[in-house]
């Protein structure tokens, strides 16, 4: 079994900056694509950004594209996400998840991902 945890959600200003940890722990000697999903009130959870199991491939939504930047530390099978020029529409609860393999096909499908964390809040105040 593979234990996802995140850390590093809080309050922020507009304009201000987060960093988001994830940590996999477990059979983490598999592949292992790492994604960040998120899911505001009222609203379906939905695709922020992913990153590939050798870090070569990233992928965002077209909300965050210039502004959050994935990235990975095989050392500890650790993903981030750095948020940058945050928006009040960016609130919402964080999600880590890891999807067998190298990346899955559907990279911005939750349904493509196996294990989860138990999310992060992030809340950004206008």
């Amino acid at each position: 079994q593979v234990q996802v945890v995140e850390s590093g959600g809080g309050s922020v200003q507009a304009g201000g900056s987060l960093r988001l940890s994830c940590e996999a722990s477990g059979r983490t000697y598999e592949t292992y694509a790492m994604g960040w999903f998120r899911q505001a009130p009222g609203k379906e959870r939905e695709f922020v950004a992913a990153i590939s199991w050798s870090g070569g491939d990233t992928y965002y939504a077209d909300s965050v594209k210039g502004r959050f930047t994935i990235s990975r530390s095989y050392a500890k099978n650790t993903a981030f996400l750095q948020m940058n020029n945050l928006k009040p529409e960016d609130t919402a609860i964080y999600y880590c998840a890891a999807a067998e393999g190298q990346i899955p096909e559907g990279v911005n499908g939750p349904s493509e991902y196996q294990h989860w964390g138990q999310g992060t809040q992030v809340t950004v105040s206008s």
